[in-house]
């Protein structure tokens, strides 16, 4: 298993600016080639990092998440992460090694490593390794509910969660849950979706989940709304509720990508 991130670095002057990066009413995509040095943010309240920010809150487009790669450097992280009390993050590790500190508890993750952190808690992340070290972030504000207790922290990672695959497709499309999907205390799932070579969503896909998908490893033709994209390993796409998705798994290795939606709350009126 792989898990693709930003390649930084800039392209040289031969390069054509035409690309495949889309932004529409419906749906964005980011292409991994897009993702460079240029467009890096900072964080105040960190060391020796810097960030792509791939989905931000937008009225009327995505409005329920961010979501973040970040690269630290040996030595790079921050005592005071999470600047909102009221958000909770998903973190997964891409390469290097990550030192994450939830409520007193250490855990030492390395790539694949996977981290639900609630709103309520205290934590701290740094890289302790020699080398840089990658990871996924996203962010929500967690919608309570009456009677529904927060969820707690815990640290897993994507090699010791079984993937379930998926009734009727003969085996060639699963998904690694995290978190089981009746636990109503969670208001958004963050799972890495996968398809065999050839596999694919049967059907488009029309719901009020809006999603962000990160393309970890393989390729796909991928619908979005009305159109076709061939997506690769570190393109971004960014749907807004009720887009139609569908995909197609292409090429010899696994398409797999990270998932973000929002769950298991009434629609604010």
């Amino acid at each position: 298993m792989s898990y693709a991130f930003p390649p930084g670095g800039l392209p040289d002057q031969s390069v054509s600016p035409e690309g495949s990066a889309v932004f529409t009413p419906a749906y964005a995509v980011i292409p991994a080639n897009t993702q460079r040095d240029i467009v890096t943010s900072f964080l105040p309240g960190w060391k020796d990092m810097r960030m792509w920010v791939l989905a931000r809150p937008l009225s009327g487009f995505a409005e329920t998440f961010s979501q973040y790669a970040v690269e630290l450097a040996p030595n790079g992280g921050s005592d005071t992460p999470e600047a909102d009390p009221e958000s909770q993050s998903v973190i997964l590790v891409a390469n290097g090694t990550l030192t994450l500190n939830i409520d007193g508890a250490k855990h030492v993750m390395e790539p694949g490593g996977y981290a639900y952190i609630p709103p309520d808690a205290v934590w701290t992340i740094w890289n302790d390794g020699a080398a840089k070290a990658e990871f996924h972030w996203v962010r929500k504000r967690y919608v309570g509910a009456e009677g529904v207790d927060l969820p707690e922290a815990f640290v897993t990672s994507d090699q010791e969660t079984p993937p379930i695959v998926m009734p009727d497709c003969d085996g060639v499309w699963a998904t690694t849950r995290f978190v089981d999907p009746t636990d109503l205390r969670h208001d958004m799932h963050v799972n890495i979706v996968t398809f065999q070579p050839g596999g694919r969503i049967p059907f488009a896909e029309t719901h009020v989940m809006e999603h962000g998908l990160y393309v970890l490893q393989g390729t796909a033709d991928y619908l979005l709304n009305k159109d076709w994209v061939p997506v690769v390993p570190g393109d971004f796409m960014w749907l807004r509720a009720f887009c139609p998705q569908a995909c197609i798994a292409t090429g010899n290795e696994p398409f797999r990508y990270l998932l973000y939606k929002d769950v298991n709350r009434h629609m604010p009126l």
